[in-house]
């Protein structure tokens, strides 16, 4: 008995390693059946990845394509637009330099050639005035002819010639009758050439002044504007349309075509008169400068007929061939109307 228990025992453990080894040997093929699993179950799924890359990339192939060319079209439209807008600028600039720098810097020039040329002029009649002999020459004064009164002859029974403030004394009737109508209520409808305004009585002793003390030849003080004198002058020429009729002509002396405006609205307004009142060949003339103005009164008084010669008061200076007219009227600026003047300047 005691024998036979240890053969079991060996019995027993060649029994227990042989379990262990089939065991062991199931494990390993049961591992190797798996990583074959493992390898069959990966194998597919990157060959469905490699696919699936290959549609996405056929897919998105097309609009890249698009999106590239919209890029390049909107790409050569700027680039239109930028050439586009750099032509324009040049043209601008050029334009700029013809008319303000090209323009500016050609007057510049001219300017100061213009310069030189007045001091080389200068210069030159400095020193031919210095060479000059200058000899004081005794001024001898002449009496003007309308001053001049002849000889009374008591003999012959020849009256002596009024004095010239008398001039409009065989009126004097006709004369005041107009002025007190000038005081009186405005007459918008009245005929053209007819006074359509009124006076105050300051503008009546300016004009009773002018008519029986200077004779109708002097200068008066200003009102005050120029709209004032017009007024007073538009009463005059109504005055002298009265006696006169058709046989005298208005000229009016202002250096300055707005003033010169000025003067014919405002007879125009007063005396009713339209454009074609004004002219050469009309009854009033405008003239800037006085020697047209000496020449057209020549060519009227060779014609027998009267020119009333009206100055405006920002003439500061009287051509001395005017004054030998009869009937002139020069309005003198007062000192307001001076500075005014100058600030327009």
């Amino acid at each position: 008995m005691q024998e036979s228990n240890p053969s079991n025992k060996e019995k027993k453990s060649v029994q227990i390693t042989s379990e262990q080894s089939i065991k062991s040997q199931e494990k390993q093929s049961s591992s190797a059946e798996l990583d074959l699993v493992l390898e069959k179950s990966t194998a597919p799924k990157k060959n469905v990845n490699q696919g699936d890359r290959t549609v996405i990339n056929a897919e998105l192939d097309p609009l890249i394509s698009i999106a590239l060319e919209e890029l390049i079209k909107s790409r050569n439209i700027l680039k239109k637009e930028i050439e586009e807008l750099t032509v324009r600028k040049s043209q601008i600039e050029k334009e700029l330099n013809n008319s303000f720098a090209g323009q500016s810097d050609g007057i510049a020039r001219r300017l100061q050639g213009f310069k030189d040329y007045l001091v080389g002029a200068f210069q030159d009649l400095a020193q031919s005035a210095e060479q000059l002999e200058l000899v004081s020459q005794p001024v001898v004064v002449k009496p003007s002819p309308l001053d001049e009164i002849p000889k009374t002859n008591t003999k012959e029974g020849i009256e002596p010639s009024a004095p010239v403030s008398d001039t409009f004394k065989p009126d004097e009737e006709l004369i005041r009758d107009c002025l007190d109508q000038f005081l009186e209520q405005p007459d918008f409808y009245a005929d053209p050439w007819k006074f359509r305004r009124s006076l105050d009585s300051k503008d009546i002793d300016l004009l009773l002044d002018w008519f029986f003390n200077m004779g109708g030849r002097g200068a008066q003080t200003s009102r005050g504007n120029r709209p004032k004198n017009i007024l007073v002058a538009a009463a005059l020429i109504a005055i002298l349309g009265e006696l006169y009729g058709d046989r005298f002509q208005t000229l009016i002396l202002a250096s300055q075509p707005e003033r010169l405006g000025e003067w014919r609205r405002g007879l125009q307004d007063a005396l009713g008169l339209g454009r074609e009142d004004f002219g050469p060949n009309s009854g009033i003339m405008l003239f800037e400068r006085g020697d047209g103005l000496v020449e057209k009164a020549d060519r009227l008084e060779e014609r027998g007929e009267v020119p009333l010669i009206l100055i405006d008061s920002s003439e500061q200076s009287i051509d001395i061939p005017i004054l030998q007219f009869p009937i002139w009227l020069a309005f003198a600026a007062t000192p307001e109307e001076m500075y005014e003047d100058e600030e327009l300047m």
